[in-house]
């Protein structure tokens, strides 16, 4: 008897266990350009470009809400919508058909104290301006690249950052304010940058 209600209780945790898993979804970055004429390029123009994959079984039927906070000087001066796809007047796009998104992103600096941005969603492409400093040195970051990382339905999440880099003794150290630690909207007290984007996305 003992023996059964052992088995049984395991069977209730495992249960559990992978239910609490499918709602789970997991962030991929992919390899996006592989000929290096075209890396160079990119770089010399100071365009970044990530292209994200979402899976998880919980994703279908769920809307995504991707938000952006604009920082400077440390205090965060607004936030918009990027795209809240619940809202879309076309009803296919309204909720992940599938159990893989895929989105890109393009970002460069303008000359004019300007960042343009490109986001491509399933059915639509939005383009974005937001000001900026005169500077070359804006780096688009994947706060979620990390195989361990598992974004929860319901619950929001830190997806990108575009940001400028820590400066010391004239080195500059994008990583230094990435890998910083969770406290995103902090970085710009902390390291002193005068300005920088942060993304946040939640399913629904």
């Amino acid at each position: 008897m003992k023996s059964y209600l052992f088995t049984l209780i395991l069977l209730l945790v495992a249960t559990f266990v992978c239910g609490q898993e499918s709602k789970g979804i997991y962030i991929s970055s992919e390899e996006t350009i592989n000929n290096s004429d075209i890396l160079r390029l990119l770089n010399f123009e100071r365009i970044d470009f990530i292209k994200l994959s979402f899976k998880g079984s919980g994703l279908a039927n769920k809307s995504y809400h991707l938000t952006v906070k604009e920082i400077w000087d440390g205090v965060i001066k607004s936030e918009s919508d990027i795209i809240n796809s619940a809202k879309s007047p076309i009803k296919e796009y309204k909720y992940v058909n599938d159990s893989i998104l895929s989105i890109d992103i393009i970002a460069k600096p303008m000359m004019n104290n300007k960042i343009k941005m490109s986001f491509k969603f399933p059915g639509v492409i939005i383009e974005k301006k937001f000001d900026g400093i005169n500077s070359d040195n804006y780096s688009l970051r994947n706060l979620s690249d990390n195989e361990l990382f598992k974004a929860i339905i319901g619950e929001k999440f830190y997806l990108l950052a575009y940001i400028l880099p820590y400066e010391k003794n004239g080195v500059l150290s994008w990583c230094a304010v990435e890998n910083s630690g969770e406290n995103v909207l902090n970085w710009g007290k902390e390291f002193c940058i005068k300005h920088y984007l942060v993304f946040e996305m939640k399913f629904e």
